[in-house]
């Protein structure tokens, strides 16, 4: 048996899972410190656990690497080492992040000799003895933490693997992230997306002990996996390294369980949750990533992450009626105590929705006050910014199945314009923890390859090969993992035939 838990901002979903069965499912309001309030969900989830049965896996999603980046809290002071010089001086490492975020993860950065072409070749020979002056610069500021980018290094990782051998020698307490291991071509966006690994190493670290702490507390002696943001799971400890990889896994967590719940492989997801509305296409079952480079609390990154759009507007959204404007403001889990539907004193998108006849919660004798006129207003409102962010991820004119998940689906009518249907799947309130649930672990891949001196079939095997070893680090059983995606891109204005290969793996958890 499976517990797939997805903590957003708004409210903690666990499901109990017997294999593809639904067992059992519990939505309640996320406690500021995240962990109480997986406690809470899964004492009350465990109560339907059989007596001869037992937990065999335990799945999280959270969002809370990605609020201590937008928040500017809890990140590791940490250092950035670019192996470069002579090239790439007209751009320093951390030039385009946004200042108090750089200040808020120290902002240390150091360039020193080394790098590579894009055909493996060296621009120039580590500097040795410059990276080991520039580590104890680091030690004498305090740094634990730090990120090593090379020039073209998914290409070779020879200099950053000796570098972070000597780091690790100079400095063995020092946390050390590899930018080849974080992010896909592109110098700037892959040694943004190492350095953002690299400041949340300290936080991954206590957030996953706490949750193993919190299944221990609860006599759950299965293993964690944690979501990534691709609709995989990886392992505890592979997680620990890599807590990047679960930003936006909430979002994606939805989208696998609405595709799991309605059967609908290629299509348009539309996920309303308490604060914000996501907005994301289905491609054989999973979220189709993005092929452009993504901003993260406003630093440009180009690690995969899901092609989505989200739009402020939520079950908690509030609303002014007089002129009309529906959030960004939610009043987020206070909704029950909050809304006016509830008894409170803010007028919300959920307030409407009762007004309205689409959704029949709380004492709807509350709304009496709010003319008919108004609600219709909202409504359509509403509804308008909801099919422009369908619009927005289509990639033709036709139309498409749009799948309705998260407890906010009740803002919308069974009409949109952009959908040959609306689907509603059952449960479709903890479609993020249902995704969570029965994802399975994933490797993705990406190099150059000069095919003029590696022929097609060669290139195409190594990274394969390089997919299947990531997936079954995550945690994936080596023999029920299968290649799902080959992208070649051939790279332009190169000489000779560069070609960009990335190779996504998929397998079953391993052990259960």
């Amino acid at each position: 048996m499976f517990i797939g838990v997805d903590v957003g901002g708004t409210n903690t979903d666990a499901v109990l899972m017997d294999g593809t069965d639904l067992v059992s499912a519990v939505k309640l309001a996320t406690t500021a410190d995240v962990t109480s309030g997986i406690i809470d969900a899964l004492t009350e989830l465990l109560v339907d656990l059989p007596s001869d049965g037992s937990v065999d896996a335990v799945m999280v999603g959270t969002t809370h690497f990605t609020n201590a980046l937008l928040e500017r809290r809890n990140l590791a002071p940490t250092a950035v080492v670019r192996l470069s010089l002579p090239a790439t001086q007209l751009l320093p490492p951390l030039v385009d992040w946004p200042e108090e975020l750089r200040d808020a993860m120290g902002g240390f950065a150091y360039m020193v000799g080394g790098g590579h072409e894009f055909d493996g070749r060296e621009i120039s020979p580590l500097d040795r003895d410059e990276l080991r002056q520039a580590v104890a610069d680091m030690r004498r500021r305090g740094v634990n933490a730090v990120a090593v980018s090379g020039v073209f290094s998914p290409v070779n990782t020879a200099h950053e693997t000796e570098a972070a051998a000597i780091i690790s020698e100079a400095a063995p307490e020092m946390r050390i992230c590899l930018s080849n291991e974080n992010g896909r071509m592109g110098l700037l966006e892959r040694e943004n997306a190492a350095v953002l690994n690299a400041s949340l190493g300290n936080l991954a670290t206590r957030t996953i002990n706490g949750i193993e702490e919190a299944l221990a507390s609860l006599d759950i002696r299965a293993r964690l996996y944690m979501s990534q943001n691709d609709g995989t799971l990886m392992d505890a400890e592979f997680a620990a390294r890599f807590p990047v990889l679960t930003i936006s896994s909430g979002p994606t967590n939805s989208m696998r369980g609405a595709a799991w719940l309605s059967g609908v492989r290629d299509g348009v997801v539309v996920d309303v949750g308490g604060t914000s509305t996501d907005v994301g296409a289905l491609v054989n079952g999973f979220p189709r990533e993005a092929a452009v480079a993504i901003q993260l609390a406003g630093v440009r990154t180009n690690f995969r992450m899901p092609d989505m759009i989200s739009i402020p507007l939520g079950g908690g959204s509030v609303v002014q009626l007089d002129p009309l404007s529906i959030g960004p403001e939610s009043v987020g889990y206070r909704l029950s105590q909050e809304s006016l539907v509830f008894g409170g004193t803010t007028l919300t998108t959920t307030d409407l929705a009762v007004a309205n006849g689409k959704a029949q919660l709380g004492d709807a004798s509350l709304l009496h006050g709010l003319g008919a006129s108004s609600v219709a207003r909202g409504m359509a409102e509403i509804r308008a910014r909801v099919e422009t962010a369908i619009d927005r991820v289509k990639l033709s004119y036709e139309n498409v199945p749009v799948v309705l998940v998260g407890g906010g689906s009740i803002l919308l009518g069974d009409d949109v314009n952009g959908a040959s249907e609306v689907l509603r799947p059952p449960h479709a309130d903890v479609a993020n923890a249902i995704g969570a649930a029965i994802a399975q672990v994933g490797g993705q891949v990406e190099r150059v390859y000069d095919l003029a001196s590696v022929g097609r079939e060669e290139a195409i095997a190594d990274c394969s090969a390089a997919a299947v070893d990531r997936a079954v680090s995550a945690g994936a059983e080596r023999s029920s993992v299968e290649i799902v995606e080959i992208d070649e891109v051939p790279l332009t204005y190169v000489p000779s035939n560069a070609t960009r290969v990335r190779v996504k793996a998929v397998g079953n958890l391993a052990g259960i």
